[in-house]
């Protein structure tokens, strides 16, 4: 399947404008470049707050979006970790796609803005977001939370942080978290699976803005395969959380994600894979143009609320994206 009219037209406009890649950029640079990529999308909702919670170095700062529709005075939460190469985004790049989740799914989201490196390496990303999800279910009646039906999701770098806060919950067997979604993401520092070289050039994600991401992410001399950076290399994924996993068929991670999802089946964990064939890395916040991930949205919302309000059974996505 070729990469979708939509997207190809976005990334026509980006090859367009040209301009320094990542590799060529500091981080702080980087993080304005992503910054300008913002189009503005509206998405309705029912009542948004920022606050701040207290982490291991700091006040970690959250935002707390309450959906249109409210069902009960405690409401499954999904704690959201955005993308970004663990280098940029914030709040604001995802608050479109938090917006969407919570409206689709019927769930509080807590997005959390976690440390960024190079100025915070690992494991600082993990430790805030394992704190923000420990904070969310302790805090639970208080922010209208039912601390029984916690999700954690992320994309990209947030889907690695997600996938690592659920090896770190079930170490401790505490939080209990309920499920987790996986929005193409980032789960082999060692880059090894084929996807990898056939995307490496030419789709948004590159295999060297990748290098570049995990060049300031992961400490000298730190073991890339161990679990807390690369989830992919845990040996036991048995008693994880039901999971919900998207790939994207142009995405030099897409592989990652696939296996990923295989693995946790043959730990008999239940799984949705939903590939999304024409897509490329980062399609989720492309809602504002492309059709397609305005409906990849909704159905993770979905998967999301059909998830934490009866148990999931294992299944994969086709809906005519499978590859």
């Amino acid at each position: 399947m070729a990469v979708d009219p939509q997207v190809r037209k976005l990334l026509d406009g980006l090859e367009a404008v040209g301009g320094p890649r990542y590799i060529e950029m500091s981080a702080e640079d980087g993080r304005q470049w992503f910054s300008d990529l913002r189009r503005p999308y509206e998405v309705p909702i029912g009542h948004v707050a920022d606050r701040e919670i207290p982490g291991q170095e700091g006040e970690i700062p959250v935002r707390l979006y309450t959906p249109v529709e409210v069902t009960a005075d405690a409401l499954p939460a999904l704690v959201y970790f955005h993308g970004g190469g663990w280098v940029v985004g914030d709040l604001e790049s995802h608050d479109p796609v938090c917006r969407a989740l919570a409206n689709a799914s019927g769930c509080k989201v807590i997005s959390v803005d976690y440390r960024l490196a190079p100025e915070h390496p690992w494991p600082a990303s993990p430790d805030d977001s394992f704190a923000a999800v420990q904070w969310v279910v302790a805090n639970a009646d208080s922010i209208g939370v039912d601390g029984q039906r916690i999700a954690v999701g992320g994309d990209s770098a947030g889907g690695n942080l997600a996938a690592a806060v659920t090896l770190r919950a079930r170490a401790a067997q505490s939080p209990y978290i309920s499920f987790q979604l996986l929005i193409y993401p980032a789960l082999d520092a060692s880059m090894s699976l084929p996807s990898i070289g056939e995307n490496a050039e030419g789709y948004f994600l590159e295999k060297a803005g990748m290098d570049w991401f995990y060049g300031h992410y992961i400490p000298a001399g730190t073991d890339e395969k161990d679990p807390d950076i690369s989830p992919m290399f845990c040996d036991d994924l048995a008693g994880l959380p039901s999971a919900y996993i998207v790939t994207a068929g142009y995405d030099p991670l897409r592989d990652e994600g696939r296996d990923y999802a295989d693995r946790l089946k043959n730990a008999g964990v239940p799984v949705t894979y939903a590939n999304y064939p024409g897509m490329v890395h980062g399609f989720f916040g492309f809602q504002a143009t492309v059709d397609a991930a305005r409906e990849a949205v909704q159905d993770a919302g979905q998967a999301i609320g059909k998830a934490l309000n009866r148990k999931m059974t294992v299944e994969a996505v086709d809906r005519g994206r499978r590859t």
